[in-house]
């Protein structure tokens, strides 16, 4: 006889089939979609989303869910036990959310998806205003359906992504960081010059392409079940059983690509890390966005700008861009791999000033969604935020408030995990390092199955067994702290200015 679990998995697993295939038509829609099809590819994705919520949502999945708990025979084991909870949590979120709220959201993030493309090419953020006006409006409704009594529309949105992450405690955190990652950087002004124009030399796309395809091989990503292509924003998703990256390239900034490429590639590690014996289950996804980034985060930067890594590193560089080594060594890279320099754009953004640009924009979507700021006085609020955490004149809309794909996406609360993976990241790699006897010579000799052995039995292989903060516990031995993460830079970045790393 099937059990109300074995009912449960099967409907459920067919949800997430359609969720899957939603995933390949949104990949395909920032890659190889022609211009033409994007009225019909909002439509397709806006029915996809409807039957996935209707199957989500389901009557039948209550009583499944009701029956599984209700039963006191220990016929679950915990892996289904563990299940059961990630699919209670879900349904209670789905349930409060209209089917017809659902489909016109996705309908309309596949649409301001393609007219945020169109208005950052043309530089006017006039052309997507009306666009944003629309997805802020439907996303407090969202709210409005999701949020408990007491609780702010921004908090709401924000559990979505990372459970238990509110405003509140995020201030409390980004408060003291911010100070802390300010006097870094003007610590770091008064020491020597550091040579970085190994970033500003031309090369070929086709080369970096490869160069950077390399790099990804070696870090353990399996190209028989992913791929890497191009996009305006780098992404990874999962399309069931595959795992897509996007990066992008530009003629004159390899080590830009080389750190997207990392970055997205640390994701799909994480989700080729899954097992999958559990897919289309909770323990077959990733447990938030914030731990999620911090894979990425830790093979961007606790392992592409270590003075380690481009031991290794710099031999497949000269194999591959060839005469645009000349003139540069291993040691010169990895100091101008991790250049501190305010700038305009998050993604191209140095460590110790990344957060910042994170920072700017938890204060303005909490704004925009709280109905406290104007859609159409966010690129002013913007700009002056900027002058304001990082001292410099954004000179127009591309560079400013439209560098970012999330708003047009609709994922409102999404940002303060990249700070949150940061922080998860440098606690990650200290103990990693601890328990591995040293980080630094594993990737000095490009040994880096050893990290992605160890990240994928104490992280990826859990899915979404334990919260955020039990995993970070569990792995670490401690509770969340900015201080591993404040150490890391003031060492690392004190070596290369040549400057004391105490405050």
């Amino acid at each position: 006889m099937r059990s109300a679990y074995d009912d449960l998995s099967a409907h459920l697993r067919a949800a997430a089939l359609l969720g899957s295939t939603a995933a390949l038509l949104a990949w395909d829609q920032e890659t190889f979609m022609p211009k033409g099809a994007g009225d019909v590819r909002a439509d397709q994705l806006a029915l996809l989303a409807q039957l996935q919520h209707e199957r989500a949502t389901d009557p039948r999945v209550g009583a499944w869910l009701a029956a599984c708990d209700a039963d006191p025979r220990p016929q679950l084991d915990l892996d289904q036990r563990a299940n059961v909870v990630g699919w209670r949590r879900d349904f209670d979120r789905a349930t409060k959310l209209p089917s017809a709220l659902v489909a016109e959201l996705a309908q309309l993030e596949s649409k301001a998806q393609q007219a945020w493309v169109q208005a950052r090419h043309k530089n006017s953020f006039a052309r997507f205003q009306p666009w944003l006006e629309r997805m802020v409006a439907l996303h407090q409704q969202k709210a409005d359906c999701l949020r408990a009594p007491g609780q702010s529309r921004w908090d709401a949105l924000a559990d979505l992504y990372e459970p238990g992450m509110c405003a509140k405690d995020l201030r409390s955190l980004f408060g003291p960081l911010r100070q802390r990652l300010v006097a870094l950087r003007e610590r770091l002004t008064a020491g020597r010059l550091v040579d970085d124009s190994f970033s500003r030399v031309v090369i070929a796309e086709p080369q970096q392409e490869a160069f950077v395809r390399a790099v990804v091989t070696a870090m353990g990503f399996d190209f028989s079940c992913g791929r890497i292509d191009r996009s305006a924003h780098p992404f990874c998703t999962r399309v069931g059983a595959d795992v897509r990256l996007t990066t992008r390239f530009h003629r004159d900034r390899v080590l830009d690509a080389l750190g997207s490429t990392m970055h997205e590639g640390g994701h799909g590690l994480y989700e080729q890390g899954l097992e999958p014996a559990h897919l289309g289950t909770p323990l077959g996804e990733a447990v938030s966005l914030g731990i999620h980034e911090s894979q990425s985060r830790l093979w961007e930067n606790h392992v592409g700008r270590s003075a380690a890594f481009w031991q290794w590193c710099w031999p497949q560089a000269q194999h591959h861009l060839g005469s645009a080594c000349a003139g540069h060594d291993a040691a010169t890279v990895f100091a101008a791999a991790n250049v501190v320099r305010p700038s305009l754009i998050r993604v191209e953004a140095d460590e110790a000033t990344y957060d910042l640009h994170v920072m700017v924009r938890f204060e303005l979507e909490q704004q925009l969604i709280d109905g406290e700021l104007a859609v159409a006085n966010l690129p002013s609020e913007w700009n002056r935020l900027y002058r304001e955490f990082l001292g410099i004149e954004v000179p127009d809309d591309r560079s400013g408030c439209l560098q970012d794909v999330h708003w047009s996406c609709g994922l409102f609360g999404y940002f303060p995990t990249y700070t949150l993976g940061n922080l998860y990241a440098a606690q990650f790699a200290a103990a990693a390092d601890r328990e591995l006897g040293g980080l630094g010579p594993l990737l000095a000799r490009g040994q880096f199955t050893t990290l992605r052995e160890w990240l994928r039995r104490h992280i990826h292989r859990h899915g979404r067994r334990h919260t955020p903060a039990e995993l970070c516990r569990l792995v670490t031995g401690s509770p969340l702290s900015p201080e591993p993460f404040l150490h890391h830079l003031e060492s690392k970045l004190g070596g290369v200015y040549a400057v004391s790393s105490s405050r």
